[in-house]
């Protein structure tokens, strides 16, 4: 079997991590709107944290990640 150029290869591997950032990028969208449905449930980013073991930090920062990137994307220019 012959291999690909390595050009090719490069270009391809781009290709898939541009894919897997997309996708990791709208995982951690519904990952922040459960954790918002959390709070809207149990009252805090306190006890969502404790209910998932995790720190109250990761959490709190997990949400304002989301916010600042709905934000921005809000804000945005349209190109018409």
């Amino acid at each position: 079997m012959t291999r690909q150029p390595w050009r090719d290869r490069v270009i391809e591997e781009e290709r898939l991590l541009a894919q897997l950032n997309q996708l990791a990028s709208e995982a951690a969208d519904r990952r922040a709107e459960a954790l918002r449905e959390g709070v809207k449930e149990l009252g805090t980013v306190a006890d969502v944290a404790r209910a998932l073991g995790r720190s109250w930090n990761a959490v709190d920062k997990a949400l304002k990640k989301y916010d600042r990137k709905k934000a921005a994307a809000k804000d945005a220019p349209t190109t018409t």
